[in-house]
């Protein structure tokens, strides 16, 4: 494609504007991210069937809606799958232009574009994406910071992280569970309707378990998606258990950017946040396979951050336990030096990790 066409490609900028999850609960919910994870409540939306809260923390946005009424999608969402993701919003200059493009090459339609002549983006449309989630085209000016949905109510700020310590930036991506045989199709739609592109791919083994992932990502870069389905031929695992819980394709967890993981970990540690532990012979083994200093390995071992280094460079990573009734959602803090891939390389040494806590042989590989 030449540089032409991609300036004029009316898919090329999209970006992710805000995350909508449905919950059972709106109040608790909201108070989860604003006590725990430093979010600030920024806009509100109370409708005929559902009411709504905005909350931001960096460049990230998430919106909150609770049913108020069996008409509303999210009764029957919350229903099928308990609480979570259900909206990407994707933001872009020229909604219906967009929209026109991805309809063209096969989108399946949700909503036609709308016009919004008072609050918030001036143009919406929605479009099918995976499972019962769904993209809601956002139209705002090139240049213009994070808004609020349409028909949302600007919020006083109150609760959020003024000092900077937890410090998350941005939405690095989202990882989708899929239905054993889902991946290409899935892959296939997202390349042809919206203009993505397949950036990598892998197939995960983990003793007798084994899954396949594509990760496919917008033409601004701005978006990413890491999809995954199980492998039949190998033993169920932890994408069968979320499938089976969640009753169907869905969001697995939401990854957050951070310049320092370490430093946040230990703020979100304190708010109340609990982390996945990592067993102690993870960091026995991780000097053979990345080069750090002893104090950055203390570091590491101390807040349970994992780390893992591609051809860009290094990343650390680190998983928020589920606090989710079915055990499904769950978050993540990323943090990148450079690294492009997705740390699957801890995938393996956790459980070669396991292992030898399993049998009592750390002391041997130390």
């Amino acid at each position: 494609m030449s540089k032409s066409a991609k300036v004029t490609d009316p898919l090329a900028d999209l970006s992710v504007d805000y995350v909508e999850m449905y919950v059972e609960q709106l109040e608790t919910a909201a108070r989860t991210w604003v006590d725990e994870y430093a979010f600030t409540v920024v806009g509100s939306g109370d409708f005929a069937d559902h009411r709504s809260v905005a909350l931001r923390h960096g460049r990230i946005t998430l919106v909150l809606t609770q049913a108020t009424s069996d008409e509303h999608v999210a009764s029957t969402y919350v229903t099928s799958h308990g609480d979570g993701v259900a909206d990407i919003a994707l933001r872009t200059a020229d909604v219906t232009a967009a929209f026109d493009a991805a309809v063209a090459n096969g989108a399946r339609i949700h909503r036609p574009p709308t016009p919004h002549p008072v609050d918030g983006p001036t143009v919406t449309a929605a479009l099918h994406g995976f499972g019962d989630v769904v993209h809601t085209l956002v139209q705002r000016a090139p240049g213009e910071g994070p808004g609020l949905p349409a028909g949302f109510s600007p919020t006083p700020r109150t609760g959020d992280d003024p000092t900077g310590v937890v410090g998350l930036l941005d939405v690095d991506h989202i990882a989708v569970c899929l239905n054993t045989g889902d991946l290409d199709p899935t892959v296939d739609y997202y390349l042809a309707a919206l203009g993505f592109r397949c950036v990598f791919e892998e197939h995960i083994v983990v003793g007798r378990q084994a899954m396949e992932s594509k990760v496919v990502q917008s033409p601004s870069g701005s978006v990413t998606l890491t999809l995954i389905q199980p492998d039949p031929s190998a033993d169920p695992g932890q994408i069968d258990e979320f499938l089976k819980a969640h009753q169907g394709s869905g969001v697995q967890h939401l990854a957050f950017s951070s310049p320092d993981a370490v430093r946040s970990v230990r703020a979100l540690t304190d708010r109340g946040v609990s982390f996945l532990t990592t067993p102690p012979a993870y960091y026995d083994l991780l000097g053979e396979r990345i080069d750090l200093s002893g104090s950055r390995l203390d570091d590491l071992r101390a807040t349970n951050v994992l780390a893992d280094e591609d051809h860009g460079g290094r990343l650390f990573q680190i998983f928020t336990a589920s606090t989710h009734l079915r055990h499904t959602l769950f978050f993540e803090v990323i943090e990148r030096q450079g690294a492009e891939t997705f740390g699957s390389a801890n995938i393996k040494a956790l459980y070669e990790a396991v292992e030898l806590e399993r049998t009592g042989q750390r002391g041997l590989r130390r």
